[in-house]
């Protein structure tokens, strides 16, 4: 696929609770140089008062990486989002959207879609405080929301405030009834409501998520809005970022996982020789080579062999060569199939 003439597009790797972490970023940039990606999402106590050096961690591989905060209090949102900056992450984002039990309790996330006047407070105060951009994460709406009232309000008032940027993942969050995971797949999506934002706000970027599984369905997004970030598919088949920069972007050619195993290896070395452990850095790897011979073999031994004490690279190159070979079993079988018709 080749790159659309429209204006530069924004692919993003959403953020995920546990999962996006910085090994996981530092795969994923293995894969793409242009994909923007997102740290988990780090209250304003966490960042203010917990541990800056394990929390705030990234490696300059990463960028460019944002740093996705959770809070509701405008002084708080404003210090950590300066720590954030200092730090050197790229953008300062406000999740608005995770419809966690943990995060309703703290007045953050989500159930911020029914305060959009103290949503648009909050980014004002973000966006004096650093010169980086501050972007939002947000829902649809929530519970019994007219999601074309609360979205097009929240976002009126936070551009109003300053904010130019808007991640939508494209369902409403019912936060009486739903578990986080159903939050997920459960709503209904409604893609041509976050379009219409674009054509109404044309001044604003849109970026749409939710649900989007492949580049096909990504390119079909980018006719609409200036932006797709992906999340579980990204994750679960990271491969799938191997072909962003040539597709999304029209540059250059697609990675190959493979390389890209190599590339992560001299950071996974790096990682150990400072007391890492392997199963922390592997567990990103498990679905790279989803759909290929032998990605079964390649999950096991990474799961079994990558927690055992003292497990280091040869754990890696044991599995890279069991689906090595079988591949290139594969490819002889193939060619002696062709000679043989």
């Amino acid at each position: 696929m080749t790159k659309i003439a429209h204006p530069p597009h924004r692919f993003s790797v959403a953020p995920m609770m546990d999962w996006t972490d910085r090994h996981c970023r530092v795969l994923h940039r293995t894969l793409s140089s242009r994909a923007l990606l997102y740290t988990e999402m780090l209250t304003t106590g966490a960042v203010l008062h917990g541990d800056r050096d394990r929390l705030l961690a990234f490696s300059p591989q990463e960028h460019p990486v944002a740093l996705q905060l959770g809070g509701s209090d405008p002084a708080d949102l404003a210090a950590a989002a300066r720590i954030g900056e200092a730090e050197g992450y790229d953008e300062i984002n406000l999740n608005v959207g995770c419809p966690s039990d943990r995060v309703q309790s703290g007045r953050f996330g989500a159930c911020l879609m029914r305060e959009p006047e103290l949503v648009a407070e909050c980014m004002a105060a973000m966006g004096a405080a650093v010169r980086v951009p501050v972007t939002v994460k947000c829902r649809i709406g929530v519970d019994d929301q007219d999601p074309e009232e609360s979205l097009f309000r929240l976002v009126e008032l936070c551009s109003q405030a300053g904010v130019k940027l808007f991640v939508v993942h494209a369902r409403k969050a019912l936060l009486k009834g739903l578990s986080p995971k159903e939050n997920r797949d459960v709503p209904p999506l409604n893609y041509p409501l976050v379009w219409r934002l674009k054509r109404e706000r044309p001044d604003l970027t849109i970026v749409i998520n939710g649900g989007i599984g492949s580049l096909d369905e990504a390119e079909e997004h980018l006719r609409y809005v200036d932006g797709v970030m992906l999340g579980r598919a990204a994750y679960h088949t990271p491969a799938i970022l191997a072909d962003v920069d040539a597709r999304i972007f029209g540059e250059g050619t697609p990675v190959d996982p493979y390389a890209a195993v190599e590339c992560y290896k001299a950071y996974v070395a790096g990682e150990l020789a400072k007391g890492a452990h392997l199963a922390g850095m592997t567990r990103h790897m498990l679905g790279l080579f989803h759909g290929r011979p032998g990605a079964r073999t390649w999950r096991r031994i990474l799961t079994v062999e990558g927690v055992k004490a003292g497990a280091g690279l040869d754990v890696i190159d044991e599995a890279l060569a069991v689906i090595s070979g079988l591949e290139a079993q594969r490819l002889a079988r193939g060619l002696e199939a062709g000679e043989a018709a």
